[in-house]
Formats: structure tokens, C-alpha cells, sequence
């Protein structure tokens, strides 16, 4: 059943692009802060970058492993591969992503990342919608 191989290479594939989504913005928004690049402070993005290591962090704070490692790993089996193997690209894309650590270090990593990606919100605050903008015209007081 190669299909299978070939949805779990696919699975560790968007694994990795999420990944480097998260640490790619960590590192451009404040650079793009610098370089006064407006798309870093746009609200949904910061919003879903957020929640992207957040959703990380909870995970590792609960033990829960990533639902895209169970997946792939699914995917595998009914390839009749091993677990972490398969063709070129995907052994590639897991050399990448997967390592042996104790399960401490992803905690603090995790974490770091999360806090990190929360002092963004502050240092380089995103442009909030007008629906959640405060209204700088408040109407008069009648007596």
C-alpha cells in the first residue's frame, strides 16, 4: 500500500511546515517590527501564531503527543513500513523534526518558544480589528 507511505511523508511534510511556520515568525515579526513592516502586526496572524505553540506547549505540559506524529505513524503501519522510515523525502523531513531528547527538554523548549511568542504580542503588539478597538469618541454625558 504505498499510497499510505506516501500520505505519512505528506503528514511529516505539513509536521515540518508547521514547525517552521512558528519559528519563522518568532524570529520575523520582531525583525519585521525593526523594519517596519506592517503585515507583522496583522491580528490574525499573530492570533493563529499564537495558538499554533500554544496548542504545542499545552500538549507537552499534558503529555500528549502530537495527533500528526500518531497519524503518521498510522499511515506507516498500513504502508507496512516502520515507524520513522519510508522514502527519501520523508526519512529527509523526519531527520528534521524528530530526535532523541529527554521529554524535559521539548518541555522547556515549548514553553520558551510560547512565552517568547507571547512577549511578541507586547513588544511588537498587533493592529487590533476596529470591532475590538476601544472607541476613542465616547458620547457626551447628558444631565
Amino acid at each position: 500500500m504505498a499510497i499510505y507511505g506516501y500520505l505519512a511523508d505528506l503528514v511529516v511534510t505539513l509536521h515540518l511546515a508547521y514547525v517552521l511556520t512558528v519559528i519563522v515568525l518568532l524570529v520575523l515579526i520582531p525583525v519585521g517590527r525593526f523594519l517596519n513592516w506592517n503585515w507583522v502586526r496583522w491580528f490574525w496572524l499573530r492570533v493563529v501564531h499564537l495558538l499554533m505553540i500554544g496548542i504545542v506547549a499545552f500538549q507537552a505540559w499534558i503529555g500528549v503527543i502530537c495527533p500528526l506524529t500518531h497519524l503518521e505513524n498510522y499511515l506507516r503501519s498500513l504502508a507496512g513500513q516502520e515507524t520513522y522510515s519510508g522514502t527519501f523525502v520523508g526519512r529527509l523531513v523526519e531527520s528534521l523534526l524528530y530526535y532523541e531528547c529527554p521529554s524535559w527538554v521539548f518541555l522547556v523548549a515549548y514553553t520558551s518558544v510560547a512565552l517568547l511568542t507571547a512577549l511578541t504580542l507586547i513588544l511588537v503588539p498587533p493592529i487590533l480589528p476596529a470591532w475590538l478597538r476601544l472607541s476613542d469618541h465616547r458620547p457626551a454625558l447628558r444631565h
